[in-house]
């Protein structure tokens, strides 16, 4: 597979400020050819994303449960496979269907209110986008 085949879903929501970021590197560092789709827990979320250069974006609880089964990687903050979680902007259903989608789930372990990740050693943001960023890369090279 190259960038052209496949599609990367970037899912935020509030402002979309750590999917438009994601993307904005993706475009940068990655490939200009790859298919990123902003899905955004409301609309501002995915106008963000799509300012970002994603390809297409769909916004809101439907069209994140419906498009996370035709993507080949998920990327987004912890938060999107706990259910309740970005001040209860991810459902239960949403959270369920990221979790049981079969693409690769690339999660960022961004602070969550009232949950911690053990043994987690705490990065600034800008480290971990790259860590992120090599590891699509090294997905990308290996299909």
């Amino acid at each position: 597979m190259t960038g052209k085949n496949i599609s990367i879903g970037v899912i935020d929501g509030q402002g979309g400020g750590i999917g438009s970021e994601i993307i904005k590197r993706l475009r940068e560092e990655v490939s200009l050819e790859l298919d990123i789709v902003a899905l955004g827990t409301n609309a501002m979320a995915t106008a963000a994303m799509m300012k970002a250069q994603a390809n297409r974006g769909a916004s809101g609880e439907n069209a994140i449960i419906y498009s996370v089964n035709s993507l080949h990687i998920i990327v987004g903050s912890w938060a999107i496979i706990t259910a309740n979680s970005m001040m209860g902007e991810i459902s239960p259903r949403i959270a369920a269907a990221i979790s049981s989608s079969k693409a690769q789930k690339l999660l960022l372990p961004l602070k969550m209110e009232g949950c911690q990740l053990v043994g987690y050693v705490s990065q600034p943001f800008p480290h971990l986008i790259g860590e992120l960023i090599a590891k699509i890369k090294k997905i990308l090279e290996s299909a």
